[in-house]
């Protein structure tokens, strides 16, 4: 079977717990009440984790900088950019930069949080919202909060050795926030998942990869965890009950298999899934598996997907290394969609397509030619704070 549909999961026995100060009993964020909403959804703020690694961008680090900017300043109309910096020397420097580049400044916060790196879509918290539509209030636990954080571990996507202050963003952003914050853990383990791992559309599908969340040779996030055992923790943990496994990610994905860079929801029913006609390019065969799948797929409630297709770039490439320059890769904002372009043909045509699609909010391209060099784009580096109902 190429999908899987997952009930609701059965919390009599769990692994995972909350911690809040008003409530110590172990729970699962979908046994309280808590799924993850779209990203289409209102947000409270936007989370970005200011670039200071050099490694990651060699010989680019201060245009990404001012890329960076950019995005702040097409964010900050529409909702409040938090952003994690290093210290107060580190904050004072990107403050400058930002009132450099137009951005008022009274729509950012900053959280002096050392990190590792810059992509918090990955290492950053992940909110789930309390549901509170009647019939569900007598299954929450007795705590007012209806934001929490559902705290996966995270180990540098299973390939680099400098992670220990990424992995504790999480934990300290619940404390700062007076957030609940639920730990993920299967059988005593933390269970490892990065947020560009999943895509949800806020009413019970989740889109994922099996190359990312399933592979137990190249980068192995959770050693012997089976499909069945992820959906549960899924299902559990971001409140889904129905999971889409599609096959790889884009070559170049340095992540090895992040859906983010390949298939987005855009709506509670569709889907954009990246397209690449040209037969000898080795993301055509990996595409077109991943849109047979799609085909095949049902949603919660048993209903077919729309896919749209969205053109890939040319391929691109830097110092001999095939990047992952992908159009899926765009940001759903308050204030407008953020989709990378990358000096290419195709950019018109992908931006055009998503402002069919996107009809209530601009539609803008960022220009990431410098940020993909990275090995990731606006997606990537963002992450997104449901507003509290």
């Amino acid at each position: 079977m190429m999908l899987s549909i997952v009930p609701f999961c059965d919390d009599s026995r769990t692994d995972s717990f909350m911690t809040s100060p008003s409530d110590q009993r172990q729970t699962t964020p979908a046994a309280a009440g808590y799924s993850m909403p779209a990203e289409w959804e209102p947000h409270a703020a936007t989370w970005i984790g200011w670039p200071h690694n050099a490694s990651d961008w060699p010989d680019k680090l201060p245009a990404v900088q001012w890329a960076y900017g950019e995005i702040v300043r097409h964010l900050a109309p529409g909702e409040t950019v938090r952003i994690l910096v290093n210290s107060t020397e580190h904050e004072q420097d990107v403050c400058d930069r930002l009132t450099r580049v137009g951005v008022d400044l009274t729509c950012v916060e900053f959280f002096v949080i050392p990190t590792n790196r810059g992509w918090t879509r990955d290492f950053g918290p992940i909110f789930v919202r309390r549901d509170t539509t009647p019939g569900r209030e007598q299954k929450t636990i007795a705590d007012p909060q209806h934001l929490a954080i559902a705290r996966f571990g995270f180990n540098a996507w299973a390939k680099y050795p400098d992670w220990q202050l990424d992995a504790r963003v999480a934990e300290q952003l619940a404390e700062r926030l007076g957030a609940p914050l639920f730990p993920i853990r299967h059988e005593g383990r933390d269970v490892v998942l990065e947020g560009g791992a999943i895509d949800v559309n806020g009413v019970g599908t989740l889109l994922t990869t099996e190359e990312c969340l399933l592979d137990q040779q190249v980068q192995v996030r959770n050693p012997g965890l089976t499909r069945e055992e992820m959906e549960t923790v899924l299902c559990k943990s971001l409140g889904v009950r129905n999971v889409i496994w599609l096959s790889r990610g884009i070559v170049g994905d340095d992540t090895h298999g992040h859906v983010d860079d390949l298939c987005r929801f855009v709506n509670r029913n569709t889907v954009v899934l990246a397209e690449e006609p040209d037969a000898d390019d080795p993301n055509h065969r990996i595409l077109e598996e991943n849109r047979e799948r799609l085909e095949s797929a049902r949603l919660e409630d048993g209903s077919r997907l729309d896919v749209i297709r969205l053109p890939m770039p040319a391929p691109l490439a830097f110092d001999s290394v095939r990047l992952p320059a992908s159009y899926a890769n765009f940001y759903i904002a308050n204030a407008a969609v953020l989709v990378p372009t990358f000096n290419d043909p195709h950019d018109r045509i992908a931006l055009g397509i998503l402002a069919d699609l996107f009809r209530d909010r601009p539609v803008i391209g960022i220009h990431a030619v410098d940020l993909v060099w990275g090995l990731g784009t606006l997606h990537c580096l963002t992450q997104q704070e449901p507003q509290d109902e």
